[in-house]
């Protein structure tokens, strides 16, 4: 499967995992993707949004990495920082001065990787969702033995 039918398959598996509600739901649905050649990851984050776009890229990064969805080259890296960073530009408007809490989901099928976002905005009792997508293609590295 490729082209859009993988970007596609990616983005609903990152969407997914984004709005699980517990670690439990989000292991389920971790084992249930691999099982479809899906590698995928999570990452919780809570706190103010203007200093969350750095820590959640890096998380983002880090998540990926640990679950083998990535290797440590510069271009598996970029692509994950910058669909990680697309799917925060997207929440941008409604975020900026706010506190932010959610999930953030990860998932790669074959050369297609997405990042989505779904976190609560808010500010006292007055609370708002937003979602974010961001997809990059990024080769598999070869394995250098």
């Amino acid at each position: 499967m490729t082209g859009t039918r993988g970007s596609r398959k990616a983005a609903v598996a990152a969407l997914r995992l984004a709005m699980t509600d517990s670690r439990e739901e989000e292991y389920q649905l971790r084992k249930s993707f691999a099982r479809e050649g899906i590698r995928s990851a999570a990452v919780d984050y809570g706190g103010e949004y203007i200093g969350a776009v750095k820590k959640i890229i890096e998380r983002a990064i880090v998540a990926a990495r640990r679950e083998n969805m990535i290797g440590q080259s510069h271009h598996e890296e970029g692509a994950v920082a910058g669909a990680t960073h697309e799917a925060m530009m997207q929440i941008m408007a409604k975020a900026v001065g706010l506190n932010i809490g959610g999930k953030v989901g990860l998932a790669r099928y074959d050369d297609h990787i997405s990042v989505a976002i779904f976190f609560g905005i808010g500010l006292l009792h007055l609370d708002e969702v937003a979602v974010g997508m961001g997809h990059r293609a990024a080769l598999e590295e070869a394995t250098k033995e």
